[in-house]
């Protein structure tokens, strides 16, 4: 008998709108059936830290080797690049908050970077699901922001953006009262993603520096031709284009929401040099950074020719 082909891991990425610092998927599209049965092909993740809140239905979460059941008016807090699925078999309705942890606890904690680092360790450190019974005031914190973003009041960017970090000291509070060993601590299924992983979450937190696929390789325990043939069967692209991927993923975001210039941009995104940058840019989205910033929205999506990453919210209904 063959061999069974390895079942490819969908990256999904999400762009926080223009002077804001959350994205909030909600109302009715978000209603449906989730998952296809088969958990294994619907599994993916994605670049920003996602909330979600249950409004109507049951269903499984599936975390790694982890799965729970949900109701309504259960809390998912899943960290960036950490595989995981809903499967329902009925009509389940979710609302979602996406937001970039790093940058947000940036601003948080600006004059001392070993705190920065720990609490941002701590803050992704396992995917889990919180009964808003239990915890009120993360289902508060949770419905207060997705009621200012849908309502759009006056000053509601300063009140999201007070709310947010305070979301997140709530989120950090609940890690440290738990047990640090908790059944939620983040260990993969054997069968899925294991030995990238380590990669994955490597190069978001090191991007900017000078990466080479050795550094990968020894992040995951495994040799440089392994690890090169594993990453490709799963993500559909060689290591090296997924670094350069997240990098330009990045500069968009800074292109979009700080005036710098291109040779500064480089440097905060890991390329040597500005001529550099707009080649790799170039190559993604087929124009310069100065003309993307012109005209962003006239511009398709870096993941654009990738099989296995997408835009967040075209997502199909079995692949929620």
């Amino acid at each position: 008998m063959g061999r069974k082909k390895r079942e490819k891991i969908e990256f999904r990425f999400y762009d926080i709108p223009r002077g804001e610092c959350v994205l909030a998927l909600m109302g009715e599209r978000w209603a449906g059936k989730y998952g296809s049965g088969d958990q294994t092909k619907s599994l993916h993740f994605h670049n920003l830290f996602e909330l979600g809140i249950c409004r109507q239905g049951e269903g499984t979460l599936y975390l790694g080797e982890k799965t729970a059941n949900y109701w309504a008016e259960t809390v998912s807090v899943i960290p960036p690049n950490y595989p995981h699925c809903r499967v329902s078999e009925d009509i389940n309705c979710w609302e979602y908050l996406y937001f970039d942890p790093a940058q947000l606890m940036r601003e948080m904690f600006p004059n001392n970077p070993k705190l920065y680092s720990r609490k941002l360790a701590l803050l992704n450190r396992c995917a889990d699901l919180f009964p808003v019974r239990e915890y009120p005031a993360l289902g508060q914190l949770i419905n207060r922001i997705l009621e200012e973003l849908q309502k759009k009041a006056p000053y509601y960017r300063e009140t999201v953006s007070y709310l947010i970090r305070t979301l997140l000291f709530e989120l950090l509070r609940i890690q440290e009262g738990r047990d640090t060993q908790t059944p939620w601590e983040a260990q993969p299924d054997p069968n899925v993603l294991p030995q990238i992983l380590p990669a994955l979450r490597y190069v978001e937190a090191h991007y900017a520096e000078n990466l080479r696929v050795a550094d990968l390789a020894f992040q995951c325990g495994l040799s440089e031709v392994h690890f090169r043939r594993v990453f490709e069967s799963y993500m559909d692209m060689p290591p090296m284009d997924y670094v350069n991927l997240i990098r330009i993923q990045k500069s968009c975001e800074i292109l979009s929401h700080q005036d710098c210039s291109m040779d500064i941009v480089a440097l905060k995104c890991g390329f040597p040099s500005a001529s550099t940058f707009t080649r790799n840019f170039k190559k993604f989205l087929n124009t310069t950074p100065y003309q993307w910033k012109l005209n962003r929205d006239q511009h398709g999506s870096v993941f654009s020719g990738y099989n296995t990453a997408r835009k967040g919210w075209l997502g199909s209904d079995s692949q929620r």
